[in-house]
């Protein structure tokens, strides 16, 4: 079962923090949204990793665990043109688990890595989204955003304001929006995205290879079938009109035929 990730805001007061830093009193739960303020008392993760690690949330194409790992160990995913330099620091996630953002996920920009229309998350939208949280130490953490932004992963994120304010603006860029959008194990939960909501910026369709990697996440993490991640995707604002039941549905038998062969 994914687990559902709610913010619970609460008086300030640190509980835990990454790298000496302090971290806001978030919460996860997967019962009714009254219990949303739970925390778990026992953490199940090492005390040491409890001071260095974030879970990192994609909902894009990172939801796909292999191409997410050419952010952590370099190269270039099937299908992209640019080669990644990959983090400082190459360990696989310790963890990889499903979640359920609350809020939308839509197609915009124009990226120069795969052509087409790439995933934002505008956690004021309306429903819930499907999501995959890796746990990794900050140090990756701001290795994968230093790359979102096509630079070089040479620094460590100062997460001060994010860890206390559950959001902070690194400039404005399309990922420079960091949020704190949950917590799992006693760790927040973080994820980029833009600065601009769906209603600001012109839709545009992701190619098929970047929703053959959507649809990878969405079936190894959250075991759906093809017919339930094509609805999904196709729900998705800035997905139609470009893309249809048929040639979505056929761009991901492809890439399973592909794969097969």
């Amino acid at each position: 079962m994914a687990l559902v990730l709610r913010l619970a805001m609460h008086p300030p007061g640190a509980r835990r923090s990454i790298n000496g830093l302090p971290t806001r009193d978030t919460s996860l739960s997967t019962k009714p949204p009254a219990a949303a303020s739970h925390v778990t008392e026992e953490p199940i993760i090492d005390e040491d990793i409890a001071t260095t690690h974030v879970w990192y949330t994609s909902y894009g194409s990172n939801m796909s665990e292999a191409r997410f790992r050419h952010y952590l160990q370099g190269g270039r995913p099937d299908g992209a043109t640019r080669d990644y330099p990959g983090a400082r620091d190459r360990t696989v996630p310790s963890k990889v688990e499903p979640v359920m953002l609350a809020g939308s996920v839509f197609f915009a920009w124009e990226s120069p890595t795969w052509g087409g229309g790439i995933a934002f998350y505008d956690p004021a939208g309306p429903g819930t989204s499907y999501g995959r949280a890796y746990l990794v130490t900050a140090g990756q953490f701001a290795d994968v955003a230093a790359q979102e932004m096509h630079r070089i992963p040479d620094a460590d994120l100062d997460l001060t304001g994010l860890l206390a304010d559950g959001h902070t603006l690194l400039g404005p860029g399309r990922y420079e929006r960091l949020l704190v959008v949950g917590e799992i194990d006693g760790l927040p939960v973080v994820t980029f995205t833009a600065s601009w909501t769906q209603d600001e910026i012109e839709l545009n369709p992701p190619v098929a290879r970047y929703l053959q990697l959507m649809a990878a996440g969405l079936r190894d993490g959250h075991h759906l079938d093809d017919d339930e991640i094509v609805a999904y995707l196709l729900a998705r604002p800035g997905a139609r009109p470009r893309w249809t039941t048929e040639s979505l549905a056929a761009a991901l038998e492809a890439e399973i035929d592909k794969a097969g062969s």
